[in-house]
């Protein structure tokens, strides 16, 4: 594997180390919201919803973006045995990257918004971004050299940039109002853009979790298995299509609807079935070896079987009609944004830090027990949201209905329990991360 130890300007490692800052950074927010959902009005006067939620939004996505590119650039360099291809082009995607995200966090700060619901920024941060992701491309594509022949990881790689690419560029045609000024178009090419950008960067961090398990079995055949090209397939299928039952509601063509249906989430149950076969081969002493990434890759495996069910049963026509809007899809998006995304992640970060850097055995201690508390507190986030999902699902299709705050008020044990286990959630992700940046700085100073 390429060192990525004793070098303290490797650029793959920065957007690691920023990706972790985001995810605490989109965290916080994520808690701020929750208690201001919970208390209307709390801290209105310095910062207003309005500007918390896409606060927490951004970031979080920007921590999966970051994470993503610098797994990859990390594991690229590992797997050709090389460096970087154009090392300029690589400094230049950083400056503008980690530039656009921090001028995009002080505008919610100030207030200026100008985009939809993932890119609540003003249009004009979309060329930066555009920029440094065709200079990732250009890296990703020299650094490789050939596709002939290549692993499933390595096809999933390419898949996730193109298609990130375009979707990146698809979600912003509402700006011409050519686009804009249909509504049932609008919002159909809104829903579509975002659901395949969540496949497109899944294809980027499954990719990289294929390529850590393939690294942990010390099994290279299994990578090109005909068993790993039906999950990259199946799992293409689904970033083009599945999107399809976000739009259930609107007025559009059926068979787009009744071709998600059929596809839907098939991807999430070919991974775990994939994870739970690979982890049965592993000898103890292997599981021994990377034992906390092992248990973030078995904590996303259950994860995968939880927002499996709860997706079959979202994407039932007759029951999404009920759950469309709800506090479910709320839970939906966090037990694939954290019990599956984040933790495949977690894994690879360790992984990657362990390999340049070691990680002191209390370190890990203190690792470990926030691995429990993130899981168990997810776990009871992710029940409390599906229960405020049903009760609001049941007030939002009565025909007489009770008034908002009174729904709202019944269902506040609900959201007290939901604020608690995300107090928790976050103290648990803090054990995780701290010590790994903790590592970083050390590091640093004896550098």
């Amino acid at each position: 594997m390429v060192p990525l130890n004793n070098n303290k300007r490797d650029i793959a490692k920065r957007f690691i180390l920023f990706a972790l800052s985001l995810l605490l950074f989109g965290m916080a927010f994520g808690l701020l919201g929750t208690l201001q959902y919970l208390i209307p009005g709390l801290a209105k006067n310095y910062i207003s919803f309005e500007k918390t939620r896409p606060l927490h939004v951004s970031s979080v996505i920007f921590w999966i973006l970051f994470a993503a590119i610098g797994s990859v650039l990390s594991y690229v360099q590992a797997y050709r045995k090389t460096q970087i291809a154009f090392p300029i082009l690589l400094k230049l995607q950083w400056g503008l990257f980690a530039g656009t995200t921090i001028l995009i966090i002080l505008s919610y700060f100030t207030g200026k918004f100008g985009g939809r619901e993932y890119w609540e920024f003003d249009p004009i941060f979309f060329l930066p971004i555009l920029l440094g992701w065709i200079f990732f491309i250009i890296n990703f594509i020299a650094t490789i050299g050939t596709f002939k022949n290549q692993p499933v990881y390595v096809w999933m790689w390419a898949t996730g940039c193109f298609f990130f690419l375009f979707t990146f560029i698809e979600s912003y045609l509402w700006v011409f109002p050519y686009f804009r000024n249909n509504i049932i178009n609008d919002m159909t090419i809104q829903w579509k853009s975002y659901g395949s950008m969540v496949g497109a960067w899944n294809m980027l961090i499954y990719g990289c979790g294929f390529y850590l398990l393939e690294k942990i079995s010390e099994d290279k055949t299994y990578a090109k298995s005909t068993m790993a090209f039906v999950l990259y397939f199946t799992g293409l299928t689904n970033l083009m299509f599945n999107w399809g039952h976000h739009i259930y509601t609107l007025p559009t063509h059926h068979f787009i609807q009744r071709i998600s249906y059929l596809i839907s989430m098939s991807e999430l149950f070919i991974l775990g079935r994939i994870i739970y076969k690979w982890k049965s081969s592993l000898t103890e002493a292997q599981k021994l070896y990377h034992e906390l990434a092992y248990r973030f890759l078995l904590a996303a495996d259950v994860w995968v079987f939880l927002s499996l069910v709860l997706a079959i049963f979202m994407s039932i026509p007759a029951i999404n009609v009920y759950t469309h809007g709800t506090h479910i899809t709320v839970a939906h998006s966090m037990g694939t944004t954290i019990g599956i995304n984040s933790f495949i992640l977690l894994a690879i970060v360790i992984d990657i830090i362990q390999n340049s850097n070691n990680i002191t055995s209390n370190q890990i201690k203190w690792m470990k027990r926030g691995f429990w508390m993130s899981n168990i507190s997810l776990l009871i986030f992710w029940l409390s949201l599906i229960i405020a999902g049903i009760l609001k699902s049941k007030w939002q299709m009565q025909i007489n209905k009770a008034p908002f705050n009174e729904m709202m008020s019944n269902a506040k044990p609900i959201f007290i329990l939901f604020s608690v286990s995300g107090i928790f959630l976050f103290a648990g992700i803090i054990a995780v991360i701290l010590p790994i940046l903790q590592s970083q700085i050390n590091n640093a100073k004896t550098d």
